[in-house]
């Protein structure tokens, strides 16, 4: 029960790396605010089937009054925040010379845009409170290496990096501390479809050295370690949860 009394706020955390990552912090005693899209109450409430007591907060990220409305009905629920996991995110596969703009723009708004309006209000809440806090936000490995058919992705990634790094810096005084989760190849609905493609995936699999492609419950550990105090000293890092896919690609 490593977050036994804290209070943990997931964006986009009724599907995929969030919903693992909720479900994570909750089983080491965390209480549990979750994010999502109005039209996915049907995927939270089968998340209450586990989290009892989680909180739902629907909204679009992409949008500065909702990480505001995030945080101000976690405050009313639970009294505080110490952790917030930035996960919300798309990606959609396409050709850069057929990509439109407001593909692009879509993009930027919910990954990047989205993350940094969520960590600046959560940010001065725990200011506020006083007693510091742990900011993850969700990176990828993407941050690092580029892909032909995310071209309007992949900046929204080391964007995301970049800003844990800058926050790192401006948040480090206050004892709060922001950090990257940076995964590799992960199945969830964001690249099912691609990976039908038995020899596409079989391709993804032979650049691993673990043999395979990562399952979202994979980001659990790295996800509890950083909300944790066991990583009370770790501050701007990036935590690679590739299966060693980035070494490989040296």
């Amino acid at each position: 029960m490593l977050l036994q009394g804290k209070v943990a706020i997931v964006t986009g955390g009724v599907t995929g790396i969030g919903k693992s990552i909720a479900i994570g912090l909750h089983e080491q005693g965390a209480k549990i605010a979750i994010n999502h899209l109005p039209s996915q109450i049907n995927l939270f409430n089968d998340i209450k089937e586990i989290i009892p007591d989680a909180l739902s907060v629907p909204g679009d990220i992409s949008k500065p009054e909702t990480s505001q409305f995030i945080v101000d009905e976690t405050i009313k629920k639970f009294q505080k925040i110490d952790i917030l996991v930035s996960n919300a995110g798309i990606c959609e596969f396409k050709d850069f010379l057929e990509t439109d703009a407001q593909t692009y723009q879509r993009t930027v708004e919910i990954n990047l845009n989205g993350s940094y309006f969520i960590t600046q209000a959560v940010g001065k809440q725990m200011k506020e409170q006083g007693h510091g806090g742990s900011i993850i936000a969700i990176s990828s490995i993407s941050a690092l290496v580029g892909g032909g058919k995310q071209v309007h992705y992949t900046p929204t990634k080391a964007g995301i990096l970049s800003l844990m790094q800058s926050c790192a810096c401006a948040l480090g005084p206050y004892g709060i501390r922001c950090n990257a989760i940076l995964p590799g190849t992960i199945r969830t609905q964001l690249n099912d479809e691609d990976m039908k493609d038995d020899t596409k995936r079989q391709y993804m699999e032979g650049r691993i050295p673990l043999g395979r492609l990562g399952k979202t419950d994979d980001l659990i550990g790295p996800a509890v370690f950083l909300a944790s105090d066991l990583s009370e000293y770790v501050n701007g890092a990036q935590l690679l949860v590739d299966g060693g896919l980035f070494v490989n690609l040296q």
